[in-house]
């Protein structure tokens, strides 16, 4: 995710509106994102789709590296000759 640029990466809700097709393009192309203010607040957050993709691919990751951890702290942990025999029955039952 790139760094965001006050000065070109963040607008009023009334300013995206009227350029909605040059910000979108300018999404698309550059993959930068896009803070939407209004009344001065932040209300939202404008990326790239494949932003969004690297985002959920990353958050899945990470949930499933914390799954695992948690699985191995309460000791639910497969031996490897247990996890061999299991992935061979796996791969064993596609082929047929």
């Amino acid at each position: 995710m790139k760094n965001i640029l006050v000065s070109s990466d963040i607008i009023p809700v009334g300013q995206f509106k009227s350029d909605l097709a040059k910000y979108l393009k300018e999404i698309r192309e550059k993959n930068n994102s896009l803070i939407i203010t209004q009344n001065g607040k932040p209300a939202g957050v404008l990326i790239s789709p494949t932003e969004f993709d690297e985002l959920r691919q990353t958050k899945l990751f990470l949930e499933s590296v914390s799954r695992g951890l948690t699985d191995s702290d309460k000791g639910e942990v497969f031996s490897t000759s247990h996890l061999r025999a299991e992935l061979e029955k796996s791969r064993s039952s596609r082929t047929k």
